[in-house]
């Protein structure tokens, strides 16, 4: 495959609002050991972006400090020591940053087939919700079939890939939205009910919709101001699994009492610190266990909407308002 010397790409010279990012020329990457080149067709926006781009979230070190942490295309060039992919495959990635652009470089083992069906969009709205839903409801502890899990923010990426996957293998499922029309998209997914917390306390539904007993599991990006709720809503040992903190990550009060006598396990994690061997890790769980039933059409992604790699600054907006349901998408030409 002939590739360009130079691509258009994405950048935030100075931290700030959505006008802070830029399209830029660079000259195209070439893949390392263990990596493959990208030509990219679509890449997801995701909150983690926004943080990144206001000045909030710094890439770890050693990843691409541009934005972009999902992609799909087809392998355009193989590093050495690549095995199992060949130049014109179709490939989705979970990637360690530069993702808003025409190519981008990928770990291998961060990389997955695009499943039966499915175009560039459908395919690079999978990465980054599916890595982090899988590793933190099922790797992080014990979860499956009669468990019961409390997802916050259904509506989002992570949201709607939690109520599907957990669904799908036996759970029943719980959610918080902000509306009606939420409440009901949470529903069709397969929840078997979403709470409106501007109409009641998730709190005190859960303990009525579960008899008093509370759920196993609760998946939480909010942060501090539900902890103490989330703590009340919990079965004897629940576990709370925390991977954002959207509204804040200070908790000025904890009774730990109740975390003592009920056994709780408290715990948090971020994905895109991880190792390549760890993600490569949850990526290989994925396969084996998720692909399938993304093959089968039984889980799916949701997409509100996409724009071209130019419109980035509508896309990040968009996001912003947090009034879509799904994902939100970039076209890459």
């Amino acid at each position: 495959m002939t590739l360009p010397t130079e691509m258009q790409f994405i950048v935030v010279e100075q931290p700030g609002g959505p006008e802070a990012m830029l399209l830029r020329t660079a000259p195209v990457p070439v893949p390392q050991d263990g990596e493959v080149l990208i030509r990219v067709e679509a890449a997801g926006v995701n909150r983690p972006d926004i943080s990144q781009r206001q000045g909030h979230y710094p890439p770890p070190p050693g990843a691409n400090p541009n934005l972009g942490l999902e992609v799909a295309g087809t392998v355009a060039a193989i590093g050495a020591a690549v095995t199992g992919w060949a130049e014109g495959d179709r490939v989705c990635a979970l990637v360690n940053g530069g993702g808003y652009a025409e190519y981008c470089v990928a770990p291998v083992g961060q990389c997955l087939p695009w499943p039966r069906g499915y175009d560039a969009l459908q395919a690079a709205a999978l990465p980054e919700n599916y890595f982090t839903v899988w590793a933190n409801l099922f790797q992080a502890g014990p979860f499956g079939a009669g468990d019961s899990v409390l997802i916050h923010g259904g509506t989002g990426g992570i949201g709607i890939t939690a109520i599907q996957l957990a669904q799908a293998f036996g759970a029943v499922v719980f959610t918080t939205v902000g509306s009606a029309d939420k409440a009901r998209a949470c529903e069709r997914l397969g929840a078997h009910a979403a709470i409106n917390y501007n109409e009641a306390d998730f709190a005190e539904e859960i303990t009525r919709l579960t008899m008093h007993r509370g759920v196993d599991v609760i998946l939480d990006m909010v942060g501090a101001p539900y902890f103490a709720r989330n703590i009340a809503s919990l079965k004897k040992d629940g576990r709370l699994q925390i991977i954002a903190f959207m509204q804040g990550s200070t908790i000025e009060r904890v009774d730990l009492l109740h975390i003592m006598t009920k056994r709780l396990v408290v715990t948090g994690s971020t994905m895109r610190p991880r190792s390549a061997a760890e993600k490569a890790a949850v990526a290989q769980g994925l396969r084996e266990k998720v692909w399938p039933l993304l093959d089968e059409g039984r889980c799916a992604p949701v997409i509100e909407t996409s724009f071209p790699l130019a419109e980035v600054a509508a896309a990040h907006r968009l996001m912003e308002t947090r009034g879509h349901i799904g994902k939100i998408m970039l076209r890459v030409p």
